[in-house]
């Protein structure tokens, strides 16, 4: 079974919590072990709150998921200003060292890569973080049935996958 999700949020830093909430009900209804649930959530919040705070003028971001029986993706985008675009290339790609214990921050970039399979930054046509992992064997396969759920319908919250 497939499924398609959409959300967009304000920037505002309570919102993070309402994706982690929304988000987390998708993929455990969707069969991944608690562990990947576990591992998209961290990620996922760290990629909204770089939205949340680099947003530039945008009003809000937006949280696109998609789940089929092999991949897991999800994408955190925003129309805001884009990072330096070889700044943040060598942040996806080199292996930068921990920030000192004291920074208060520094380290999103870093738990994704670590968390995710496949982590990737688009800057057209919006700044897009995108997050990818493999379902792995300890993930259920849900094969019985049940259709596609529609962008934007909360539906699949109110009734078991």
């Amino acid at each position: 079974m497939d499924a398609v999700f959409s959300i967009s949020l304000p920037r505002q830093a309570h919102t993070v919590s309402v994706v982690r909430d929304v988000l987390g009900t998708l993929l455990t209804r969707m069969g991944l072990c608690q562990g990947c649930v576990d591992d998209f959530l961290l990620a996922v919040s760290e990629a909204c709150a770089n939205a949340i705070e680099h947003g530039g003028a945008a009003s809000d971001y937006r949280v696109e998921a998609e789940v089929d029986t092999r991949w897991c993706e999800v994408r955190v985008s925003h129309t805001g200003r884009a990072a330096d675009p070889s700044a943040l290339a060598e942040r996806f790609t080199a292996s930068p060292p921990l920030p000192r214990f004291e920074a208060e921050s520094g380290r999103g970039i870093l738990l994704m890569r670590c968390l995710m399979d496949e982590v990737g930054f688009e800057d057209e046509p919006r700044v897009t973080v995108m997050l990818r992992k493999r379902r792995s064997s300890c993930d259920v396969s849900s094969e019985d049935g049940g259709g596609r759920f529609a962008v934007g319908d909360p539906s699949f919250l109110l009734h078991g996958v």
